[in-house]
């Protein structure tokens, strides 16, 4: 008799269990943004918030969390339950460059990676008076004067930084990264002659090329970009580097394989709904969905990258250091 009883409680959870599965989601889906309201990766949860709501049938929820450059909103990602109810941007920075300087209580190993949204390129471009203007003639500058190439970028760390000093590697250069507090101050001291280089992206370039202040020379991409069609990739320049910012949506590790397969068919077709892609397109938003495997590599590929570039510069493990 208590065989039989265990049998069928054993049952009564089976199907419970098959019966919320089924039903996911029964309740608000929310989404963590690890920086602040109004930026890029913000607005996009926003869109793609709005847009899912199609697929998945319940609202989703954006919930800003910035602080510490990201890791702050990813960590509690990472330590939430793997439900499917908690979702989050994943971006570069807190998945494969963070990990690196130390610090933090996570790895890129802690998700689930469910897609990739899109991606945000990395372009360099130069004074209208620099001595250099075009990529083959500033790599041959920089030889001939070594670290005297000073390039702009935003942040000490960040992706337009680790782009430059992995370019500059390959090219076997020396470049002078120079921090600013974001792109438009480094732009502007491109432009204004203080600095003779700039990295930075293309939505933040096309004003002050179109005017004729700049002149962009390369493009981190393995083929050439519509929006500057004449510009050469790194790898037409003889370097074998690309790099690119990115975000994509992610979740604690261990969803349940239903509900994983659930959300990534949400997400495939609303990364290619025309709703979607009209209101990134909009918001100067470069879409490239990617389905969670092929994400998952772009994330291995870029921590390897970003590790070679971080322990070049001696800043491996410095947040840890501080403790």
């Amino acid at each position: 008799m208590k065989r039989l009883i265990l049998a069928i409680l054993c049952l009564v959870v089976s199907f419970a269990t098959i019966s919320e599965a089924g039903d996911y989601p029964d309740h608000p889906i929310q989404i963590v943004v690890p920086y602040s309201a109004g930026g890029g990766t913000d607005l996009s949860a926003r869109v793609m918030a709005k847009v899912m709501r199609k697929y998945l049938g319940k609202p989703l929820v954006v919930v800003d969390q910035p602080g510490g450059s990201g890791a702050i909103g990813t960590s509690g990602v990472s330590h939430a339950a793997p439900d499917g109810y908690t979702l989050g941007m994943g971006a570069q920075g807190p998945l494969t460059m963070l990990p690196h300087y130390g610090g933090i209580d996570y790895s890129k190993d802690s998700f689930d990676y469910l897609a990739l949204m899109g991606r945000n390129l990395i372009l360099v471009a130069v004074n209208k008076d620099a001595p250099f203007q075009d990529g083959k003639a500033m790599i041959e500058w920089a030889k001939a004067h070594p670290g005297k190439l000073t390039v702009g970028v935003s942040g000490a760390g960040g992706a337009p930084r680790i782009a430059t000093e992995g370019f500059a590697s390959e090219a076997g250069i020396t470049v002078k990264c120079m921090p600013f507090n974001g792109s438009a101050p480094a732009i502007t001291a491109c432009v204004g002659g203080h600095i003779k280089a700039v990295a930075a992206h293309p939505a933040e370039l096309v004003n002050q090329s179109k005017a004729g202040n700049l002149k962009i020379l390369m493009v981190m991409e393995p083929e050439r970009i519509s929006l500057f069609p004449n510009v050469p990739t790194t790898k037409e320049l003889g370097v074998d580097f690309t790099w690119a910012a990115w975000k994509g949506v992610i979740a604690p590790k261990g969803l349940p394989a239903d509900v994983k397969a659930k959300l990534a068919d949400a997400l495939n077709k609303t990364f290619k709904d025309p709703e979607f892609l009209k209101k990134m397109e909009n918001l100067g938003e470069f879409v490239d969905y990617r389905n969670g495997e092929a994400f998952k590599k772009l994330v291995d590929r870029d921590s390897v990258v970003a590790e070679k570039v971080i322990r070049s510069l001696n800043m491996y493990g410095m947040n840890a250091k501080k403790k």
